[in-house]
C-alpha cells in the first residue's frame, strides 16, 4: 500500500492526461473534481496538452532553415528540441541527421546564383569534416555511408561519380520529405499519453524480443554446424598427434634400456598410416540414374541427398576418392550425355528442393580437383549453372550453391575464358552494388569469383567498359563489415588498376583519397595490401608485370586443393517420414550394386605459386582453400 501511495500523485496525473488526450471531457471534469474534493494532488505529466501549437513552430522553423541552408539555426534546433536519447540510438535518425549534415556541407555548390563564396563554403566543408570525425564516426563502417567520408577531401564533388546522386534534382526535396515526416513522427511521439505509450511499448518490445532470438538462433544454428567440422578436424588431428607422441615416448623408453632406437625414432616421425577406413558399397548407378530422370520429386530429392552425403561425409582419402571415381566414371549427372532427358536437366526442376538439391550435389563435385575436372570436360554445366544463376531468384540457397560451383570452375582457365565471353563481370558487378542484400556466402563467392575473372586481361578489359561502375562498387566493398572479402576486393582492384584507362578513371574519382581512410583504421596486412594497390594506382607502366596470358587454355587448375565446406550440407528441406528411407541407408537397401570399387592413385599435387600475404591475390583461389590456408 505504501508504494502506491507513494506513486500516487503520478498515476492519477497519467489519467488525467490520458483523459485530456482523449477529449473525455465531462469524465475528466468529474475526475479532476473528485481528486480536488479527497485531496489528491495531480502531478503534471511532461507530455503536454496535444492542443500545444509550439511543436508546429518548432518543425516549421526547422523546416525554413533547411530550405535556406542555415546550418547553424538548423543544429541549434535540432539538437534542443529532438531527444538526445533519440538521435543518439535510433538509426533513422543517425541516419537522417547524416544526410542533413551532407545538405549543409554542399548547400552552396547546388544552390548558389553564382560563384559560391570559398570562405563560406570551406567553413561549411571544415563543419562536415569535424563531425565525421566525431558523432559521425559510428557509421563509418557502414557501406551506404562510406563513401562520404571522402567528400571533404575531393576538389569538385560536383563532378565525382560517388557523389552523383546528391546532385541531382530530386535528392534535396526528397530528404526534405523524409525530414518533415520524422519531425511529425518526433512530436506527435512528445504529445502521446504516457500512459498509452506505456501500453504500445510493453507489447512492441516483446514481440522485437522475439525476432531478435529467433535470428540470433537461426545464425547460431548456422555457425554451430561450421564449428562441428572443425571441430571433427581438429579431433582427427589430435588422435593421429597422441598416436605419435606415444611411439616416441616408447622410443625413448627403448633408448634408456640400451635398445637401438634410431629405427624406431624414424618411424614414429615418418608419417604412420591412419586407420584403414573400410570403402562405401557399390551402387547400381543405372537403376539410380533412372529414378532420378523418372521418379517422383520427392525420391529424386532424397536421391540426391544421399549421394551428396555420400561425398561430403566421406573420409578425405581413399574412401572420398573412390566414391568420387564412381560418380565420375558411371557418369552420374550425364554430363557426357547426349538423351533429351539428363540428371543435369534437374536444375530446370519445377520443384524446388530438387532445384537445389541438384545444385548443392554440383557445388560439392566441383569442391574437389577431379570433379571440377569431370564438371568441366565442356561447357555445357557452366552454361546452365549460368542460366540457373540468372533465374534463380526464389531460393537463395539455390543461387548460393550454383555460384559456389561457378566460383570453383574459375580455377580452370578454359572455364575463365568462357564466364568472361559470356559477361558474367557484369552480372557480378551488378548484384554486388547491393552487398547488405547477399548473404555471406554469396558475398564472399560473388567477390572471389570476380577477383578471379580480373585476373586475366580479358577480364580487366571488360571491367574497363564500366569502369566507374566497377571501382565505385569495389571502393563500397573496402569497408564492408565482412572482412572475409577483403583479400579479394583488394586482388580486384590491383589487377584491373594495371590497366591505365582504368587508373585514369579511378584518379579522376579519387580513388587515393578513399583507399588512404582504410590504412588508418586497417589491420597490418590490410594496409600493406592497401599501399600496394596505391602504388598501382600511381604506376605510369602500360601493362601490369604479372599480366596474365589469354593462351594455353589447356592449362590444368591452378590449384589442387579439395575443401569441402560446412554450407554444402546446412538447413535441409527435407526430413523422412516414419519408414521412409533416406541417405546412406537409402542407396544401400535400394541401389545395391556388384562390388566394382578400386583405388585410383591419386593426382600429383601442382606445385603452386605461394604469394606474401602482405600483396593482394594474383592467382585464383576460392573462399573454402584460402580460409584454410591453402592459397593456390
Amino acid at each position: 500500500m505504501g508504494d502506491v501511495l507513494a506513486h500516487e500523485s503520478e498515476l492519477l496525473g497519467l489519467v488525467k492526461e490520458y483523459l485530456d488526450f482523449a477529449e473525455f471531457e465531462d469524465t475528466l471534469k468529474a475526475f479532476s473534481k473528485e481528486c480536488k474534493t479527497k485531496g489528491k494532488p495531480l502531478c503534471e505529466t511532461a507530455g503536454g496538452s496535444p492542443r500545444d501549437s509550439r511543436p508546429l513552430v518548432v518543425q516549421k522553423d526547422l523546416v525554413a532553415a533547411f530550405d535556406g541552408g542555415d546550418q547553424k539555426a538548423f543544429f541549434r534546433s535540432w539538437e534542443e528540441h529532438v531527444p538526445r536519447t533519440l538521435r543518439d540510438g535510433d538509426p533513422l535518425a543517425q541516419r537522417l541527421e547524416f544526410y542533413l549534415h551532407i545538405h549543409f556541407a554542399i548547400y552552396l555548390l547546388k544552390f548558389s546564383a553564382g560563384r559560391p563564396d570559398k570562405q563560406e563554403l570551406d567553413e561549411r566543408i571544415s563543419y562536415f569534416k569535424t563531425y565525421l570525425e566525431t558523432k559521425g564516426a559510428a557509421l563509418s563502417q557502414t557501406t551506404e555511408f562510406l563513401p562520404f567520408y571522402a567528400l571533404p577531401f575531393v576538389p569538385n564533388p560536383m563532378v565525382h561519380p560517388s557523389f552523383k546522386e546528391l546532385f541531382q534534382d530530386s535528392w534535396t526535396p526528397d530528404l526534405k520529405l523524409k525530414l518533415e515526416k520524422f519531425l511529425a513522427l518526433v512530436f506527435k511521439a512528445n504529445n502521446t499519453p504516457k500512459l498509452l505509450t506505456i501500453c504500445k511499448e510493453n507489447g512492441q518490445s516483446n514481440k522485437e524480443m522475439l525476432q531478435q532470438l529467433h535470428q540470433r538462433l537461426v545464425e547460431a544454428e548456422r555457425r554451430s554446424m561450421t564449428y562441428l567440422k572443425r571441430y571433427n578436424k581438429i579431433q582427427a588431428d589430435y588422435h593421429n598427434l597422441i598416436g605419435v607422441t606415444a611411439e616416441l615416448v616408447d622410443s625413448l623408453e627403448a633408448t634408456v634400456s640400451g635398445k637401438m632406437a634410431s629405427t624406431m625414432l624414424r618411424a614414429s616421425l615418418a608419417p604412420g598410416k591412419l586407420k584403414d577406413v573400410p570403402l562405401l558399397p557399390s551402387l547400381d548407378y543405372e537403376k539410380l540414374k533412372k529414378d532420378l530422370i523418372w521418379g517422383s520429386d520427392r525420391l529424386k530429392a532424397f536421391l540426391l541427398q544421399a549421394l551428396r552425403w555420400r561425398l561430403t561425409t566421406s573420409h578425405p582419402g581413399e574412401q572420398r576418392e573412390t566414391v568420387l571415381q564412381a560418380y565420375i566414371s558411371n557418369d552420374l549427372l550425364d554430363c557426357h550425355s547426349h538423351s533429351q532427358r539428363s540428371v543435369l536437366q534437374l536444375l530446370w526442376s519445377k520443384s524446388e528442393v530438387v532445384r537445389q538439391y541438384t545444385a548443392r550435389l554440383i557445388n560439392a563435385l566441383a569442391s574437389l580437383a577431379e570433379g571440377r575436372l569431370y564438371l568441366a570436360q565442356d561447357t555445357t554445366v557452366l552454361r546452365m549453372l549460368e542460366g540457373r544463376l540468372k533465374d534463380e531468384d526464389k531460393d537463395v540457397v539455390t543461387r548460393e550453391n550454383v555460384l559456389g560451383a561457378l566460383q570453383k570452375f574459375s580455377l580452370r582457365r578454359p572455364l575463365q575464358t568462357a564466364m568472361i565471353r559470356d559477361g558474367l563481370i557484369f552480372w557480378l558487378i551488378d548484384i554486388l552494388k547491393e552487398p547488405d542484400c547477399l548473404s555471406d556466402y554469396t558475398l564472399e563467392y560473388s567477390v572471389a569469383l570476380l577477383m578471379n575473372l580480373c585476373l586475366r586481361s580479358a577480364g580487366k578489359n571488360m571491367c574497363a567498359k564500366v569502369a566507374g561502375l566497377a571501382l565505385k562498387v569495389l571502393s563500397d566493398l573496402l569497408g564492408h563489415e565482412n572482412h572475409e572479402i577483403q583479400p579479394y576486393v583488394n586482388g580486384a582492384l590491383y589487377s584491373i588498376l594495371s590497366l591505365p584507362s582504368i587508373r585514369e578513371e579511378a584518379r579522376a574519382m579519387g580513388m587515393e583519397d578513399i583507399l588512404r581512410c582504410f590504412v588508418k583504421e586497417g589491420s597490418a596486412e590490410t594496409v600493406r595490401q592497401i599501399e600496394f594497390i596505391i602504388k598501382q594506382l600511381n604506376s605510369e607502366e602500360l601493362l601490369d608485370g604479372v599480366l596474365e596470358s589469354d593462351d594455353d587454355e589447356d592449362e590444368d587448375d591452378d590449384e589442387d586443393h579439395d575443401t569441402m565446406e560446412a554450407d554444402l550440407d546446412k538447413d535441409e528441406l527435407i526430413q523422412p517420414q516414419l519408414g521412409e528411407l533416406s541417405g546412406e541407408k537409402l542407396l544401400t537397401t535400394e541401389y545395391l550394386g556388384i562390388m566394382t570399387n578400386t583405388g585410383k592413385s591419386r593426382r600429383k599435387a601442382l606445385a603452386g605459386v605461394q604469394w606474401s600475404a602482405d600483396e593482394p591475390l594474383r592467382r585464383p583461389v576460392t573462399p573454402g582453400g584460402h580460409r584454410t590456408g591453402c592459397p593456390a
